[in-house]
């Protein structure tokens, strides 16, 4: 399938966005038996995955959740933090800690907010090419999945 991209400059974080969108959506439409990825290795030759190592399965719902965050925007804080809240557990001395830590970030942040967008923005960059391969890779692997399979 030929992944259609609207046209902005090339180091353009929308550019980034609308690929990575593409190339999940593609790879949504390609990996029609999602179960067909579990327990396969992302890296190596159809290889079982071994314990603690992400799958082909995990890596796909991985990536489908945050082309949705993409897409549609990010949850509303609060939200999010009932989200995370309800996937571990708060400790009293981690408590305390991250609020340390949010108010060193607080200050740092009011000191130089030009140089962490710069940061943060080329951090995105960074992170949105690397997923779209694993996403174009995902999509390879389940392809010569069918193709052994057949």
């Amino acid at each position: 399938m030929q992944v259609q991209t609207k046209h902005y400059p090339k180091n353009c974080l929308l550019t980034v966005m609308d690929r990575y969108s593409a190339v999940v959506r593609n790879m949504e439409q390609v990996v029609m038996l999602p179960s067909f990825l579990r327990d396969m290795q992302l890296n190596g030759q159809g290889q079982q995955a071994q314990d603690g190592a992400l799958d082909l399965y995990n890596c796909f719902t991985m990536l489908k959740a945050i082309r949705v965050d993409v897409d549609y925007g990010l949850l509303p804080r609060e939200d999010w933090w009932s989200k995370v809240a309800g996937a571990r557990a708060h400790e009293p001395e981690h408590e305390a800690a991250e609020t340390e830590e949010d108010k060193e970030e607080r200050v740092l942040g009011q000191l130089d907010l030009e140089a962490q967008f710069h940061l943060h923005f080329s951090s995105l960059h960074h992170i949105l090419t690397h997923l779209i391969l694993k996403a174009e890779e995902v999509t390879r692997k389940y392809q010569e999945l069918l193709g052994q399979a057949m």
